[in-house]
């Protein structure tokens, strides 16, 4: 667990600074503006939507080291491409890349799922969660601070080695992806997508959604509240708190004996995010984005084990997959949104727009878990239960 850890993150790392290398690289590379590096970000969020449960299911169907060993190959080609593609044939293979690009979420949240107990799992997609708040801090703070310092092209190069280096290192590790118990479950067939994707799969996936386009949504109030202010150097130290609050509250979450229901946690992050709006001044601002950001792991976390816990393990992968994808479109789609709110209204208007659609979407998951009780946290006595149940399948 440890090893896969430390190879993922260096992926992910990179895989979050992805955005911001290409950004540098049409802006002073290519001398374009942010709207045309905006189309090259929309070519590439576009495919990695499209693309989660495509290679989840080839993950099912091919096995992990097909799929890396495909994925990494194309990245390796498209990252040295980069810098001699006009804009237009960048824009096409930005959707390619993002269309194949390395799993390493997907497949780090099925690994998890299959190398640790039921009652381990929880800390273990915390950690994973960590992991990935790690990651949005220092890769595009990484990126811009070397497009200060050398050719975009070589950023942008630097970006894909990091990329091809992770999804190799994962290859290299060949993590389980199904547990012991699970292998001869998955010999007998995928089950039709009706057993599986069913009220309480798009109950989670809703909740992913809604989680990730809060936290964009926030990004862009964060900004826009700085900017209103004259402060806009002081954006990276708040996002910086926030992070740091979301590695502590994942860690805290973590240790704890009883896990909360995904939709609870999730209203709770919508309820803390409201009020940071108050704040006018990069100090208080600071202040307000505690709440939000110590809510943040745990939320994702809960997201994570619920997926993992409500699909089969023979189509696990595309369920990860699924999950991405919705993330994915929660992230695209929370800047314009908030964007919209702050331009008729206040910065203020931006927390309130990203909070409501927390809100919004724990609501939904929260009518939803009435109908499926595998929603429900899981306790001690469930688990033992429910490995009763996993057994008795598997036979």
């Amino acid at each position: 667990m440890a090893s896969l850890l430390g190879v993922s993150l260096l992926a992910r790392t990179a895989i979050t600074a992805e955005v911001m290398a290409l950004t540098m690289y049409v802006v002073l590379g290519l001398d374009m503006s942010y709207t045309a590096a905006g189309g090259v970000a929309a070519a590439l969020t576009a495919g990695l939507a499209l693309g989660g449960p495509l290679l989840g299911r080839m993950i099912d169907r091919q096995g992990l080291r097909t799929v890396l060993l495909v994925t990494v190959a194309v990245q390796a080609v498209f990252w040295l491409s980069v810098p001699v593609l006009q804009y237009g044939a960048l824009v096409g293979a930005a959707f390619v890349a993002g269309l194949l690009m390395v799993p390493v979420q997907p497949v780090t949240r099925q690994a998890i799922a299959a190398m640790t107990t039921a009652d381990q799992r929880r800390a273990a997609f915390v950690l994973e969660s960590v992991q990935g708040e790690l990651s949005y801090m220092v890769g595009p703070a990484v990126v811009i601070l070397c497009a200060a310092k050398m050719s975009p092209g070589v950023v942008v190069w630097g970006v894909g080695a990091a990329i091809v280096a992770g999804g190799s290192g994962i290859a290299l590790l060949n993590p389980p992806l199904r547990a012991e118990e699970e292998v001869d479950a998955g010999a007998a067939g995928q089950p039709p997508r009706r057993q599986w994707l069913g009220v309480g799969m798009f109950a989670v996936l809703t909740m992913a959604f809604g989680t990730t386009m809060l936290l964009s949504g926030v990004d862009l109030a964060i900004v826009a509240t700085l900017e209103e202010a004259g402060q806009v150097s002081w954006a990276a130290v708040v996002v910086s708190v926030l992070g740091l609050a979301s590695v502590v509250g994942g860690l805290i979450y973590g240790a704890l004996s009883q896990s909360l229901p995904t939709w609870l946690l999730l209203g709770l992050l919508g309820l803390v995010t409201i009020p940071a709006g108050l704040a006018h001044d990069w100090p208080w601002l600071c202040v307000g984005v505690v709440g939000t950001g110590f809510l943040t792991a745990p939320t994702l976390s809960a997201v994570a084990d619920t997926v993992s816990r409500l699909a089969p393990a023979s189509v696990r992968g595309e369920a990860t997959g699924l999950q991405s994808s919705a993330q994915s479109v929660g992230f695209a789609l929370g800047s314009p949104i908030v964007g919209v709110a702050i331009d008729v209204s206040l910065p203020a208007g931006g927390f309130a727009a990203a909070g409501l659609a927390g809100l919004a979407a724990a609501l939904a998951g929260c009518l939803l878990s009435r109908r499926c009780p595998l929603l429900r946290p899981p306790t001690p006595a469930r688990h033992k239960s429910a490995r009763r149940t996993d057994a008795t399948h598997v036979r």
